[in-house]
């Protein structure tokens, strides 16, 4: 049988990179082990119940949407067992959700505020996996992981619509550099500069790929080295504080 995936590649960072910054700043428990395969699955479960809402292949999507939740569920269990009030950060992610499902139901998928809404779902997970093992939210745990997964991640949709769908947009084009290098300056600003070395590549791509002839394809690839350029760097400078 073959799995249905989700369609939409730049979507694995974000499941990913979000959770094990909030691993590397809370310290690791073998309990993340289930809690990300958990979260993966959860993640899977979603995209063919979001499609529930286009009124299309209903069956289809149900069946999908219970293979992958039910596994899913029983895994999240032992991170709540471990903590219970874990759940507190799945109630935070359904607006998201809710968000996504209207998006979706209009047909309108690659909007922009369906875009935000998944990254803040996404980087939530970070604060989730985080929580596990400290049992509480310092700042230092907003910041790292949720509020630097958050910016770069905008970032990354900012670059993507001006070279895709914005392609033509000279506003569009001008709002992704200057929140490009309106970040790396925040960042040296606030004396976060190793963070601010993490967001280089991301505004020195934004600029320098604009208009150039890239597929999709090419594009994505870039994206993979650019995300784990960024998830090193980030991760050095949580260690450091830690």
């Amino acid at each position: 049988m073959k799995l249905f995936l989700p369609k939409q590649h730049g979507a694995w960072a974000m499941l990913i990179i979000p959770f094990w910054l909030g691993v590397i700043e809370g310290g690791f428990l073998w309990k993340h082990i289930p809690f990300f395969i958990g979260w993966l699955l959860l993640y899977l479960a979603t995209y063919p119940m979001l499609l529930l809402f286009k009124r299309k292949k209903i069956p289809f999507y149900i069946k999908w949407t219970v293979i992958y939740m039910i596994p899913s569920l029983l895994l999240l269990l032992i991170p709540l067992f471990e903590r219970p009030s874990i759940i507190y950060f799945g109630l935070l992610m359904l607006p998201c959700f809710v968000i996504n499902a209207y998006y979706t139901s209009k047909n309108q998928d690659r909007a922009f505020m369906n875009d935000l809404s998944a990254i803040f779902a996404f980087s939530i997970a970070g604060l989730a996996s985080s929580y596990l093992a400290h049992g509480g939210i310092t700042i230092e745990t907003i910041v790292f992981p949720f509020l630097i997964s958050v910016l770069f991640f905008v970032g990354c949709t900012f670059y993507v619509k001006t070279m895709i769908r914005e392609r033509k947009n000279n506003q569009f084009k001008w709002i992704s550099w200057i929140y490009h290098i309106l970040l790396v300056v925040a960042c040296f600003s606030f004396g976060t500069w190793i963070v601010a070395l993490a967001l280089i590549p991301s505004l020195l791509r934004a600029i320098i790929f604009y208009r150039k002839p890239l597929t999709p394809k090419q594009i994505g690839i870039y994206e993979i080295i650019n995300s784990a350029l960024f998830f090193t760097i980030v991760a050095i400078q949580i260690v450091l504080l830690t």
